[in-house]
């Protein structure tokens, strides 16, 4: 019997309707740096791809990530402004990381709202997401904070989708079986197969082709 939901967070819940490298060149503009948001969208995608997995410790991590996220955005800075150096680099760092927690720059899919009303008190519902403790400011601004018992950060439980680990602990954490959760996710790899290997159910999510309306239907 089903009595637990996960939902991933950004691509299943929100979204950037404009794009990273829009808010990338946002930062720059800011700044007084000229920064192509087109080739940043481009740097942002290859990079993201190249970013080494890191094993799971089970542990939080130091800095919340924050180091990671560093070195994700020199290496786009390599591809679209090599020339840039310290600290211009650490102040572009700083105000973009803060930016992305700020309001007005994700917004809730349409669906979102109305699936979550319909689901709060059939279920526990719970976000898992590879991301940091600014999700939980970004979850609050979005209004939709108050329907999930638990936000599970990678950040936190030190282990990143696509490892199923992420999964295991948060199962540890509310105390249900795998089969007594169901894991919504809009990623083949991160979300469906991982929480499949950890024995979870799962809803397939594909904006182009479904909604979250869909999973109202099959529960």
């Amino acid at each position: 019997m089903l009595k637990a939901i996960f939902f991933d967070a950004a691509g299943t819940l929100f979204h950037l309707p404009k794009g990273v490298g829009y808010h990338y060149a946002l930062v720059g503009q800011g700044l007084g740096l000229e920064l192509n948001a087109h080739e940043l969208d481009q740097a942002f995608a290859a990079v993201w791809k190249q970013m080494p997995l890191r094993p799971a410790t089970g542990l939080p991590r130091e800095d919340d990530d924050k180091g990671w996220w560093r070195e994700l955005v020199d290496r786009i800075l390599d591809q679209v402004s090599s020339s840039l150096q310290e600290p211009d680099r650490d102040t572009f760092f700083e105000v973009a990381y803060e930016h992305f927690a700020e309001a007005g720059v994700w917004e809730l899919y349409p669906d979102v709202i109305e699936v979550l009303e319909s689901l709060r008190g059939r279920f526990e519902l719970s976000v898992i997401s590879n991301f940091d403790g600014r999700l939980r400011t970004i979850l609050e601004q979005l209004g939709v904070s108050k329907f999930f018992r638990y936000v599970f950060i990678s950040s936190e439980l030190g282990a990143d989708k696509p490892d199923p680990a992420i999964y295991r602990q948060a199962l540890e954490v509310i105390g249900f079986a795998p089969n007594e959760v169901l894991h919504v996710g809009d990623d083949p790899e991160r979300d469906w197969d991982a929480a499949a290997k950890a024995g979870l159910q799962i809803f397939k999510l594909d904006r182009e082709k479904n909604s979250l309306r869909d999973l109202l239907e099959v529960l």
